[in-house]
């Protein structure tokens, strides 16, 4: 492939849908299921009134029930009949390039983030999806393990990405920086890229997906989670990941405009554990961004910021809380699909 003709496209381009995956009874979500599938109704009622909703599921008859109690009827929700272990689609479905003009999927490795978790049937969604001829475009398996939150494109040659994801040596162990960045390059079509070396959120199992902390917006701009709390375990690192984000250029040697997201309490699960609550894992669809909130004083700024990003999208709340009990939040639940993946 020529690389010059290879390009990665922003997730604010335009979509043909998102991607879902229903969770189900014999997944970890057993024990809050009312709650978590309360939220993706919540997702699809939105989604569905901008463009189209995938949902892959064991069970389609107990989808479509449930939604019909919601009274969700939309000619844009479309079901297929798969099974998975899980539910975060963000990172185990086709990532769109534009080869030519023309959407091209690729189907990476997922090993359940660096071999944490059992991925198996994960890992074979997007062959089922294509087996079943859900999509328009033409889809190639990559090698690499590679996972879509951990990844950000401005469209235009740039990725933000984090260092401790994508260097961990259980996934691409054989691979370097370079060596990465060679396959970015004529396989993506990626010339400038962001490496951040700082930044994590506890109870986060993704070593450090970047779309937990900084997030590429229109405009030359990045909006990220910030940390003014001197006494939490988060403010060194987040920073130092603010700081570095203040040193990054764009692909023509401008700087960001950076707008910090406020920090959210403290969460834990029953154990003690705490939870990886961010306001940065927001998904951008046609015409709106859904933002993860908390039942927190600060989720108010947090739209405000997101607002003043997306000036022309509507931007509504989701209440996350009982997403981020297992580790993830709304942006690691979807996958967008571009314009002319969808059949």
């Amino acid at each position: 492939m020529n690389h010059a003709h290879i390009r990665l496209p922003a997730e604010w381009e335009h979509q043909d849908g998102i991607l879902l995956s229903w969770p189900t009874i014999d997944s970890d979500w057993v024990d809050i299921l009312d709650e978590i599938e309360q939220v993706f109704v919540q997702l699809v009622k939105q989604i569905s009134r901008f463009e189209r909703v995938v949902i892959v599921t064991a069970n389609i008859d107990h989808i479509l029930q449930r939604l019909n109690q919601e009274n969700i009827h939309s000619d844009n929700i479309k079901c297929y009949a798969i099974d998975m272990n899980d539910t975060w689609t963000r990172d185990c479905g086709p990532i769109t390039l534009y080869r030519d003009g023309k959407p091209l999927l690729y189907d990476f490795g997922f090993n359940g983030w660096g071999l944490k978790f059992t991925s198996d049937k994960d890992n074979q969604m997007n062959h089922h999806l294509a087996q079943q001829h859900a999509f328009s475009a033409p889809m190639i398996s990559q090698p690499l393990i590679l996972e879509g939150g951990s990844i950000e494109s401005d469209g235009q040659g740039t990725l933000l990405t984090t260092s401790e994801c994508l260097l961990s040596r259980n996934r691409n162990p054989s691979l370097n920086t370079s060596q990465l960045e060679h396959f970015f390059s004529t396989q993506m079509g990626i010339h400038n890229f962001l490496w951040l070396e700082h930044g994590y959120l506890a109870g986060d199992d993704t070593d450090s997906h970047i779309d937990t902390l900084a997030r590429l917006c229109p405009n030359n701009t990045i909006v990220y989670t910030a940390c003014d709390d001197r006494t939490d375990e988060h403010f060194v690192t987040l920073k130092a990941m603010e700081q570095q984000l203040a040193e990054f250029r764009t692909i023509d040697g401008s700087p960001y405009q950076l707008l910090p997201l406020p920090w959210p309490q403290a969460q834990f699960d029953h154990d003690g554990e705490r939870l990886p609550a961010t306001y940065a894992n927001f998904l951008i669809i046609n015409g709106a961004v859904l933002v993860p909130i908390y039942d927190d004083p600060a989720d108010k700024s947090a739209l405000e910021v997101i607002q003043s990003a997306f000036p022309a999208h509507e931007i509504i709340g989701i209440n996350c809380s009982a997403v981020i009990i297992q580790h993830g939040s709304l942006h690691c639940l979807t996958m967008q699909l571009p314009q002319g993946t969808l059949q």
